[in-house]
């Protein structure tokens, strides 16, 4: 593993105003953290945590580099739980001579992690750090699938400089291609112009709308297990519960409610990476969004140490499978339910004259609600989209 030490700076957690007697399972003596006695040792690590103090591309959001030792104060005040958590703290990659410096230092950062099988939980700064985020992935040379939860889809103009309001519009532009497939989870219609919808559905690319979400909040979790990494916007969480942003919403998600999908990501087996955006001090009210996000981190902890490992093998018996042939009989859906989670899988043909770079997306995650349709004859919208990329 490269060494990324000379990346971060360390964290002081004296000036955190902790407790001055800390019981042994809090997250403040749990945590392996880097100070200025040296950088932690990554050997038997599962996670780290990563402070990023980068803002400066994020115009409206001047304050959000201050976000990380904002959420540490709350976050090593916390329980482990039932869970024993291997995880260190490696501090803060500091910004930059230019904001492309701080990119390529998480950019390094997260290849030598993920390479590592260890998952960086990174706590920005503003959401335009999505985009080396992404890089992290450039040469493990396999396609990925990025989801983020956000209010709107930060396309942006691809011909001017990245911001965190035009990031993904660099990612889905990136030559070489290594996006498969990106997810929006809550956006809302009144802050989404139609080009953008159109194009999302042009590109067969899956966004959901938030009351679609909130409806059904365990819709949500098939959507998120299907990413290898995930971008978390802070303002998409409403105002009342979360008000650390220039421009909040009175309306977005519950706190509860983020707390689950990061649950729902901790859980997804294949996700690698992980990244809390937006989030602005100077905005807080009595620290209430930094403390949200310490315990989204928290239950995003407790998922991960609940995975099941249970991605489908095709002829394992402890998969039920389901054969369902629709009446036109031009398509056939095998449906994969696992018997350790309930969790459901469904596996899309895969044309013989593809690249094998796609293999991996054949099997892709669904719920009940998806097999209903297909046994009354109807085809699921993430079936047939993914159908329409692998074709």
């Amino acid at each position: 593993m490269s060494d990324i030490s000379h990346f971060f700076s360390p964290v002081f957690p004296e000036n955190f105003d902790l407790p001055s007697t800390l019981h042994d399972q809090q997250f403040a003596r749990l945590i392996n953290i880097h100070t200025s006695e040296g950088f932690p040792d990554l050997e038997g690590i599962d996670i780290v945590l990563i402070g990023v103090l980068e803002d400066r591309n994020g115009s409206d959001n001047a304050g959000a580099h201050l976000a990380a030792d904002a959420v540490r104060k709350y976050l090593y005040r916390l329980y482990g739980g039932s869970f024993a958590p291997r995880i260190a703290d490696l501090g803060n990659i500091a910004p930059g001579h230019s904001t492309e410096d701080t990119y390529f230092a998480l950019r390094s950062t997260l290849d030598a992690l993920i390479r590592r099988n260890i998952v960086p939980v990174i706590i920005g700064g503003t959401q335009d750090l999505t985009y080396p985020q992404f890089l992290g992935y450039k040469d493990l040379e396999q396609t990925i699938n990025v989801v983020t939860v956000d209010s709107v889809f930060d396309l942006g103009n691809p011909d001017e400089d990245i911001t965190n309001k035009s990031y993904l519009g660099k990612i889905i532009l990136h030559q070489p291609n290594f996006l498969f497939n990106y997810s929006n989870i809550g956006y809302q219609s009144y802050l989404v112009d139609q080009n953008s919808l159109q194009m999302m559905n042009r590109l067969y690319f899956d966004v959901y709308r938030l009351g679609q979400v909130r409806d059904k909040i365990e819709e949500a979790e098939p959507i998120i297990r299907q990413a290898d990494m995930l971008s978390f916007d802070i303002s998409a969480i409403k105002h009342s519960d979360a008000p650390a942003h220039p421009f909040p919403s009175p309306n977005g998600f519950y706190a509860e409610e983020a707390c689950q999908m990061m649950r729902y990501a901790g859980m997804n087996d294949k996700l690698s990476s992980i990244g809390l955006y937006e989030i602005n001090p100077k905005f807080d009210d009595h620290g209430k969004t930094a403390h949200l996000a310490a315990q989204m981190i928290w239950c995003f902890l407790e998922g991960f140490y609940n995975r099941k490992n249970d991605f489908p093998n095709r002829t394992s018996p402890d998969y039920t499978r389901f054969h369902v042939i629709l009446e036109d009989e031009k398509h056939e859906i095998n449906f994969y339910k696992s018997k350790k989670s309930d969790r459901w899988w469904m596996e899309i043909p895969y044309p013989p004259h593809k690249d094998l770079k796609f293999e991996r997306h054949t099997l892709i995650p669904c719920s009940y609600k998806d097999y209903e349709l297909a046994v009354n004859n109807e085809i699921p919208d993430r079936w047939w989209q993914t159908y329409q990329k692998l074709s």
